[in-house]
């Protein structure tokens, strides 16, 4: 995945009209984690989609208003209960896509429970609403659990015995692993996108190892960020997989571009939001200036081949462009120097012409005097 790819997803059309851009729901938020949809409503935003709505509870919502102009709200009344699931599965068809789980808390199991057994539209699911779930429950699924999340998934799936083998396997090995073992929740239309240090991205029939991002990704909010990511690119796109993927590399280039600003891993969650700024930039003004951010962001080495492919080709295109013109000067040269060879010619023709003028007037004028000194001498 680089830049290019991700400019496909988020490409529109000319006649293009509000709404044909995407529509995310986004249901989540409490009291305590107020600003966890807030940062994935921003997120969702910045990858394209043309309008974010975020469900939430009363007091969570109206806070969520007044941080943000670009966000709109849907108030819910009392706590998230199987009931209210029944309401937001019928509410959720006005929507492309849904996210689900951030900020929730485990307050509402049921809720998340219901709504993803029984909601048709395609989902992406992270934090607290993967918990309790088994990989069963999914279809139409994107989810993001981190390795901790992942764990209590496998238990409550009754595969408690991947994960000694887990724990001791690198990503490549984690990825295979999980790909034989979870056949039934991928060929639902699932996708997994495990959160780490290699961030692993898999379907049915494909497997994806994401290395962009550093350890300061660690910090509270980039998950919710990623989530974000995903349901932005999903609802414009509809491309599960890709959407996945794109997520998690651009929200891990962007902390690499952090990274690099600060000089080290004060930056914050929020932080990655302004950066998208710059990311989406270069993507507008064409692939030499993404070859140049690139190099400035002293991206980890999976990003650096990814676009130092394109470099070569520039480089020939240049060279070309200047044969030419070297070429022209070239045949301007030898006309110049003919021109100055006929001159020295015929300066040196009236050379001769003139000497032998001289020549003459000269020796008889000197020996008259010599005769007169001789015969003086003989007197």
């Amino acid at each position: 995945m680089n830049l290019n790819q991700v400019k496909k997803l988020m490409d529109r059309k000319k006649n293009s009209s509000k709404g044909e851009n995407g529509h995310a729901l986004i249901i989540g938020g409490s009291e305590e984690y107020v600003t966890a949809v807030t940062l994935a409503g921003i997120a969702a935003l910045r990858a394209g989609c043309d309008q974010v709505t975020i469900a939430a509870q009363d007091k969570v919502a109206w806070a969520i208003n007044n941080y943000s102009l670009d966000l709109m709200t849907h108030k819910v009344r009392g706590a998230f209960s199987v009931k209210l699931a029944k309401e937001m599965v019928k509410f959720a068809e006005k929507f492309d896509c849904v996210l689900l789980g951030n900020g929730i808390t485990r307050k509402a199991d049921k809720f998340c429970n219901h709504f993803i057994k029984k909601s048709p539209r395609l989902k992406v699911v992270d934090a607290d609403a993967l918990k309790s779930m088994s990989f069963k429950d999914f279809t139409n699924c994107i989810i993001t659990p981190h390795e901790k999340e992942l764990e209590l998934m496998l238990v409550n799936s009754g595969k408690e015995f991947l994960l000694p083998k887990l724990r001791s396997s690198n990503a490549k090995e984690k990825a295979l692993i999980l790909q034989g073992n979870l056949r039934y929740f991928l060929h639902n239309n699932n996708i997994l996108c495990l959160k780490g240090p290699t961030d692993i991205i898999l379907s049915r029939n494909k497997i994806s190892l994401n290395r962009t991002g550093n350890q300061g990704m660690t910090k509270a909010g980039t998950g919710d960020i990623l989530a974000g990511l995903a349901v932005g690119f999903l609802a414009m796109s509809g491309d599960m997989y890709k959407s996945a993927v794109a997520a998690s590399y651009i929200n891990g280039l962007a902390g690499d571009l952090e990274l690099k600003k600060k000089g080290g891993y004060s930056f914050i969650a929020s932080d990655l939001l302004e950066d998208f700024k710059t990311l989406l930039k270069f993507e507008k003004e064409g692939p030499k200036k993404e070859k140049h951010s690139v190099k400035k962001v002293a991206a980890p080495k999976s990003v650096e081949k990814a676009k130092s492919k394109p470099a070569p080709k520039k480089a020939a295109k240049k060279p070309a462009a200047k044969k030419p013109a070297a070429k022209k000067p070239a045949a301007k040269k030898p006309a110049a120097k003919k021109p100055a060879a006929k001159k020295k010619q015929s300066t040196k023709a009236k050379k001769p012409a003139t000497k032998p003028k001289k020549k003459p007037t000269k020796k008889p004028a000197a020996k008259p005097k010599k005769k007169t000194a001789k015969k003086k001498s003989k007197r």
